[in-house]
């Protein structure tokens, strides 16, 4: 009895350690667990060293890329930039381009404000702004005969190549029309305007001649607005311009200018007319009946050689107001010997069920395949797609075009509203229209069909669906660049 009871008195010191391990494992326990024994358990620090821990080497990384960032931040701030301004992700522009030109913005008074200040510098007259527009196409230029633009213009002060002005005032007044006729006219009156060119003597002719070529592209501009055959026609002139070495002599720069210039008008208006004509009689057989809408030279030029090959088919001529283009057109088909019938366009669905192509020419192509052409052809296209007739159009490459538009009011063309005044009647309905405040007249120049109502396009590479448009355009910058 006496060993049972001593031997609680000789396990006492045992007892008192696993006590103590068992305070030690408590800490499973979730609401018992401190945070300090984590760092307290590991291995003590050695006489001598610091007690702070040792960072790892994605911590130092992480910490030199923050201190560049703050470097960066202040130097941005320092070159002027707002401290709330944010720097754009890596392959991210922090200015996106525009997506409406500037031309397509006059209701935006910073946009106009800007544009007359050029002017001024550019010693452009300015047109008077119209006092009666539609809301709408607030933002497009409206343009009026009874308005004149060079009646500002001096004959001492006056900058302006005298042959600029002579083409500009037919652009106003509807001399020259057609986006063939009037690329090929401004081409010519660029070869003249170089043969008139001096180099100074202390400019080179590859930038003084394109500066000198600018005020005059705008005062073309303010006379009419330009077409997509002029703006490419343009665009690649200055290009050969900026080509030329520095030290190569007036006359022989201005030669390989007038080549250039012959060239681009041989390949891509003339030639590329003949293979369109080529490709376009295959589609006409003997007993159709084709329908055209306005007066296109290039459809003018297949249809006569259709008729010169022996093909026996009849011609439908529709026209509108306020252009009836359709009657110039007409005169010049029935004197060259062809059967040819005069509608207006009112009357277009009474006369499709016996048409068995429709061919149209274009103004421009867009690049999401929709076709720009005078306005009242999308209605052409429409009623032809109603009763299944194919819809050919006839469009040169050069037209083709890098903007994208689904409507015909984003960008567009205003003619003067006078010309629907004209209704060919001695009395005149609407003469006195603006004292009407209610009254606003529209003369819309083109429109855009989709190109759901298109079965296909004729060009000098080929018959080419319309979404082939990106296509080609990407082939052509390849190879003249």
């Amino acid at each position: 009895m006496a060993d049972v009871a001593e031997k609680p008195k000789h396990t006492s010191t045992s007892e008192k350690k696993s006590k103590k391990s068992k305070k030690e494992k408590k800490p499973k326990d979730k609401h018992n667990v401190p945070h300090e024994p984590k760092t307290t358990s590991a291995a003590p620090a050695a006489e001598g060293e610091s007690e702070v821990p040792q960072k790892s080497k994605s911590e130092l990384k992480a910490e030199r890329r923050a201190k560049q960032e703050a470097q960066r931040a202040a130097k941005a701030k320092k070159a002027g930039e707002g401290s709330t301004t944010k720097t754009p992700p890596e392959g991210v522009s922090q200015k996106a381009p525009p997506r409406v030109s500037a031309d397509h913005q006059l209701d935006d008074p910073k946009v106009l404000k800007r544009r007359n200040k050029r002017f001024e510098k550019q010693k452009i007259p300015q047109r008077v702004e119209h006092q009666k527009k539609v809301s709408l196409f607030s933002h497009l230029d409206q343009y009026e005969r009874q308005m004149p633009l060079t009646k500002a213009l001096g004959f001492g002060s006056c900058e302006i190549h005298p042959a600029i002005i002579k083409l500009g005032l037919q652009y106003a007044e509807g001399i020259i029309c057609g986006s063939n006729a009037r690329c090929i006219a401004l081409m010519n009156t660029f070869k003249r305007v170089i043969q008139d060119y001096s180099t100074p003597d202390d400019k080179e002719l590859s930038r003084d001649l394109e500066s000198r070529i600018k005020p005059y592209i705008s005062f073309l501009n303010q006379c009419r607005p330009k077409s997509v055959s002029m703006g490419n026609a343009i665009k690649n002139l200055k290009m050969q311009i900026t080509h030329i070495p520095s030290d190569m002599s007036d006359t022989k720069a201005k030669e390989e200018l007038y080549t250039f210039i012959d060239k681009y008008l041989n390949e891509k208006i003339f030639l590329a007319g003949e293979v369109i004509k080529n490709y376009a009689i295959t589609k006409i057989k003997d007993g159709d009946v084709i329908l055209v809408y306005g007066c296109s030279s290039l459809l003018r030029k297949v249809l006569c050689d259709a008729h010169n090959s022996d093909k026996k088919f009849r011609v439908v001529v529709v026209d509108s107001r306020p252009k009836m283009e359709g009657r110039e057109g007409l005169r010049r088909l029935v004197n060259h010997g062809i059967r040819c019938s005069y509608i207006l366009i009112n009357a277009l669905s009474y006369m499709m069920p016996e048409v068995t192509k429709v061919f149209l020419g274009a103004h421009a192509l867009l690049a999401n395949g929709y076709v720009m052409s005078r306005v009242g052809s999308s209605h052409v296209a429409m009623v032809a797609k109603s009763y299944n007739v194919p819809v050919l159009v006839c469009c040169e490459t050069y037209k083709f075009c890098e903007r994208a538009q689904t409507d015909s009011f984003v960008a567009n063309e205003l003619g003067d509203p006078e010309d629907l005044t004209n209704a060919e009647k001695p009395k005149k309905y609407l003469s006195d229209w603006r004292n009407i405040d209610s009254l606003t007249l529209l003369n819309l120049i083109y429109d855009v069909t989709p190109p759901d109502f298109v079965d296909i396009v004729i060009t000098e590479i080929g018959m080419v669906p319309c979404t082939s448009v990106p296509v080609v355009l990407r082939m052509k910058s390849a190879v003249e660049g």
